[in-house]
């Protein structure tokens, strides 16, 4: 078999794990390649403990589900290496997509063992693209969600994404800058993903600019000329007091304001930030660069950027990388993807994975998704999980209560609701309506707006109510007690 070079592998039908194809081979061989599932995925818990995720990778997880086909070198390799059988490759080579798809949009606040993307067809086909569904919709939800709580940190002035150089790998710069910037960030330094989403991208010079002249005035001067609308200098290659700021100056008296241009802005990226920027404004202004804005960059992240705030900081902006695309604090977001329902001439039969710890029970079953805004504030109040074929009347009362502690209860009203999951793929053919960049980045932001401030704490937030509705509480009890 040719050997392919790993940046033209545009095939990904056998990002797999192993079992995947064990699995199905399995199905094949008993008859079941027409048996219905149903497959949810979900997660248990918050990165960090936070009081909400956002959702993101459903455009990646389309375009995966479109392209999905066994080559003739994927065939050839479980041929040569696992030795499966001609009946079974013959079927993987009419290998075709016909699932039903639904999800929770992109930019979406979730919360911890809701469905946030549920896959309904022929078990072997839902078993396949387990892993593919999990790495896309976990990464993308996790850089999202940390960009969110960065983004709330800055508290209204611009999050630039300078991550590319330290996320884990080519992928996950384009991809991670991609969920960045639906929750939020201003722009990226990451010229690929600039280009493919059409995200502004952002970025001036390295210290190695400055260190590859004779001295740094001459650096920013040639700078300076050769980007005159758009002059940003960094400024702590030296020394930011005594060296970077003074020649940042001269460069825009001398350089930019004869040809009618301003100083833009400046970026330190190492030393007591809080302490410089401050000193650092004194200067500027002082020298009549009032409009001259103050970045910030050094391994950065939303308690950092709270801190510098907290103490002062002249910060206009700031730059962060590695703990945002990375996100470093916790880099797992841990979705997982669960049998939740098996079709029996027609009829749904619930299955269950039961656990001796609580929090790896599922929930069975075909189910939807259910938000619960308040009519007068416009926040959101809960999220009931329901069966599929449940209705909620929003102008009759609804009660909702603890799944786990029931005596704890609460009847809702004036509310209205909304189902979250939405359509994607009816029978392998797409149906979900494309969505700009722009357009996901203002739903994040609006979605945003309707949770409660205490949800949004970094520490101890409030827990937002997930409940079960009554009939598929009394599904689920019912397969506790067999067991």
């Amino acid at each position: 078999m040719s050997q392919m070079r790993w940046t033209d592998r545009t095939n990904m039908t056998l990002l797999t794990d192993f079992y995947e194809l064990t699995m199905s081979k399995g199905y094949f061989d008993h008859a079941m390649v027409e048996t219905i599932a149903y497959f949810d995925l979900f997660f248990r818990q918050v990165p960090q403990d936070g009081g909400y995720a956002i959702m993101a990778g459903v455009e990646q997880m389309i375009d995966y589900l479109q392209s999905l086909k066994f080559s003739e070198e994927d065939l050839e390799y479980l041929t040569n290496q696992h030795n499966f059988d001609q009946a079974f490759i013959d079927y993987l080579r009419q290998f075709a997509f016909t699932c039903d798809v639904w999800a929770i949009p992109e930019g979406t606040p979730i919360f911890p063992n809701e469905p946030i993307v549920k896959v309904r067809g022929p078990i072997i086909q839902a078993q396949l693209i387990e892993t593919m569904l999990l790495v896309t919709i976990n990464h993308q939800s996790l850089i999202a969600t940390k960009t969110a709580r960065i983004v709330r940190a800055a508290k209204g002035r611009p999050v630039l994404e300078f991550g590319s150089r330290r996320a884990q790998g080519y992928d996950a710069a384009v991809l991670g800058a991609r969920a960045a910037y639906i929750a939020g960030v201003a722009g990226t330094s990451c010229t690929l993903c600039g280009e493919h989403f059409n995200i502004p991208t952002l970025g001036t010079m390295a210290h190695s600019w400055v260190q590859a002249f004779a001295d740094e005035l001459t650096a920013f001067n040639a700078y300076a000329r050769s980007f005159p609308h758009d002059t940003v200098l960094l400024v702590d290659t030296y020394n930011v007091l005594k060296s970077g700021l003074p020649n940042a100056i001269r460069t825009a008296h001398e350089v930019l304001e004869p040809a009618g241009h301003r100083l833009k802005g400046i970026r330190i990226d190492s030393g007591d930030l809080a302490y410089l920027t401050v000193k650092a404004r004194e200067m500027l202004d002082s020298e009549g660069l009032t409009d001259c804005k103050i970045t910030v960059s050094n391994a950065l992240d939303e308690y950092i950027i709270r801190d510098l705030i907290q103490q002062g900081a002249a910060v206009d902006s700031f730059g962060v990388g590695e703990r945002l695309i990375t996100s470093r604090a916790e880099p797992v977001f841990g979705g997982v993807y669960k049998l939740a329902a098996i079709e029996e001439n027609g009829q749904v039969m619930p299955r269950m994975k039961f656990s001796e710890n609580a929090t790896k029970i599922t929930n069975p079953s075909d189910k939807a998704v259910w938000r619960f805004y308040d009519r007068t504030s416009g926040k959101a109040i809960a999220d009931v999980i329901t069966l599929a074929d449940e209705v909620i009347d929003d102008n009759q009362p609804y009660e909702i209560f603890d799944p786990l502690h029931t005596w704890k209860r609460k009847t809702l009203n004036n509310f209205t609701a909304r189902s979250l999951l939405e359509p994607v793929f009816v029978r392998g053919q797409l149906v979900y309506p494309h969505k700009t960049i722009e357009a996901i980045r203002n739903d994040c932001a609006r979605e945003l707006e309707r949770l409660w401030e205490s949800l949004k704490r970094f520490e101890n937030p409030q827990s937002y109510y997930v409940d079960l509705s009554h009939k598929l509480w009394e599904t689920r009890n019912e397969l506790l007690i067999q067991f």
